[in-house]
């Protein structure tokens, strides 16, 4: 994957329109993922990938290419998502129907090789639960927690991502899980 990305970015550095093209499809669904997951939003996520893009494109002589292209692109996705989360106020509604599960514990929601519609059903609900839980952290340890669970990138990738010490990104995704843990244990 490396190699391609290498030989597209020098392809588009020299104008070719198609190479650029296929950066874009390489990338845009996982931006738009990361950018959804970060903003809970179709919308914004869209308006991010495109930015994502047009960034990349106007910046692609930036571009060092003893990096990896991934980490690039995500920091710069990254970044606008933080900058959006900035400059909107966070939205928290106390009457938000969560689902009672009284009698469950975390093994329970491990799924079985046999899944039933119940256990789907309940998995989905579980699901839910922690990517509203996720959406009320701070936004310095959504991002960490979004990228490193949710992305499943490296300490070292957000590292890199973010700009930040892997000692700081260790920090974060601990005290983005004590957050997680504090408002999760009366819910799961």
């Amino acid at each position: 994957m490396d190699n391609i990305e290498n030989r597209l970015t020098k392809l588009a550095l020299k104008g070719d329109q198609r190479a650029f093209a296929e950066i874009v499809e390489l990338y845009k669904d996982k931006i738009y993922h990361l950018a959804y997951r970060m903003l809970n939003n179709r919308h914004e996520a869209e308006d991010i990938v495109q930015e994502t893009f047009l960034r990349v494109y106007k910046n692609l002589d930036r571009y060092d290419p003893n990096q990896k292209f991934s980490t690039w692109i995500y920091r710069i996705a990254t970044n606008l998502c933080i900058d959006r989360l900035r400059k909107k106020k966070p939205t928290y509604s106390l009457d938000a129907e969560m689902n009672d599960q009284e009698g469950m514990d975390g093994y329970s929601m491990i799924p079985s090789d046999n899944r039933t519609p119940e256990s789907e059903t309940l998995l989905s609900e579980t699901q839910e639960i922690i990517y509203q839980a996720i959406e009320t952290l701070p936004a310095k340890y959504k991002s960490v927690m979004i990228l490193r669970y949710l992305q499943d990138l490296s300490l070292q990738e957000i590292s890199d991502v973010l700009g930040m010490p892997v000692t700081t990104i260790k920090t974060r995704v601990h005290r983005g899980r004590e957050f997680l843990r504090k408002k999760l244990e009366s819910k799961l």
